[in-house]
């Protein structure tokens, strides 16, 4: 592994961004997050038509859709009434989220609404419910789900990275039962606001972020058990922090710098790629589409700014020259 860089530049002049930044949706929102493209099929299968892309309010505890086409709104798909950090798919074709302080299932609405409702809670986070939350999470491609935890004000050493596993899961589709059999373990603690992870298309290699530090970490995942390396310092952030994050279909880490106004590409050895300005002073999230047109969706916050500029706390987009990937499904 390479050694780490220090993200104050670009060393590229061609931008990957090939068009205007535009809002999808004229919403404004404290905390969203938790960006995600799953993929045509995936959202058709939802039901969400054409709306490949997903985000939330965490604060809210909202889950939306979208195309990610400039103006092309946000469709509510989730209400919880606590803190959303994050949904995936699973290999069954249904839901999982980061809620309050659990990973729970989402179910369809029985009243006939289009909406998913919290259902049974699968693991446990090892937190104080009182003290502490779910911030993002994102599944691998082995069919794990690793969430993070944070203190509710960002509290110095209340945060943890875990991983949860569906007992018996494997190639095949997994049944309602095993998906509410999971097990969690902490993997890296203590923490203090832990964002990401983001892996590699092989699963073998994860990144994510120490936040409040600006590092950005990565470390080796043994594919079949989820074991995970001794972690070490990808890069270096110097002005803002590293927030959400997502790996390109070349491989190639973006990671949203939250009060840096940017998102930065990696290459996979540790180079700084391109240092991309944003119309938003605190952007939290970042995913790409996995098909033609190619569009970047990067989620904001305007949460502590006295007076938000037009973008700030909204849902951004814009064209794009290289693709990302689907976002893994829990228990594949």
């Amino acid at each position: 592994m390479s050694s780490a860089s220090t993200a104050n530049g670009s060393t590229h002049s061609a931008s990957v961004i090939t068009g205007d930044w535009d809002a999808v949706d004229d919403q404004r929102f404290s905390l969203s997050e938790g960006a995600r493209c799953i993929g045509t099929e995936a959202a058709a299968g939802a039901g969400f038509g054409d709306q490949h892309f997903i985000c939330v309010d965490i604060p809210s505890g909202r889950l939306f859709s979208t195309t990610g086409e400039p103006g092309a709104g946000l469709q509510l798909r989730a209400d919880l009434d606590v803190p959303l950090g994050a949904a995936a798919r699973t290999a069954g074709g249904g839901w999982i989220a980061a809620a309050g302080t659990s990973v729970i299932r989402l179910v369809p609405a029985a009243d006939g609404s289009g909406l998913l409702i919290a259902d049974e809670v699968i693991a446990q986070l090892p937190v104080d419910s009182a003290e502490q939350r779910v911030n993002d999470a994102v599944a691998d491609p082995h069919g794990r789900f690793w969430p993070g935890a944070m203190g509710q004000q960002g509290e110095e050493g209340q945060g943890l990275l875990a991983r949860v596993r569906a007992r018996g899961s494997g190639p095949a589709e997994i049944s309602p039962a095993e998906i509410n059999s999971a097990e969690i373990s902490t993997v890296h603690a203590p923490m203090t606001i832990p964002n990401g992870p983001a892996f590699s298309a092989d699963g073998s290699t994860m990144y994510f972020a120490e936040t409040s530090e600006g590092r950005i970490m990565r470390a080796t995942v043994d594919p079949e058990t989820g074991g995970v390396g001794s972690p070490e310092l990808f890069a270096q952030i110097d002005e803002g922090n590293p927030d959400g994050m997502t790996v390109d279909a070349e491989g190639c880490l973006w990671q949203a710098v939250y009060g840096g106004g940017c998102l930065l590409r990696f290459a996979p050895d540790g180079q700084l790629l391109e240092k991309i300005p944003v119309p938003a002073s605190q952007p939290t999230s970042v995913a790409l589409s996995a098909e033609p047109p190619y569009r970047v969706v990067v989620t904001t916050a305007a949460q502590e700014l006295e007076n938000p500029q037009q973008h700030d706390g909204r849902v951004i987009s814009a064209p794009v020259s290289v693709a990302g990937r689907v976002a893994d499904s829990f228990g594949e």
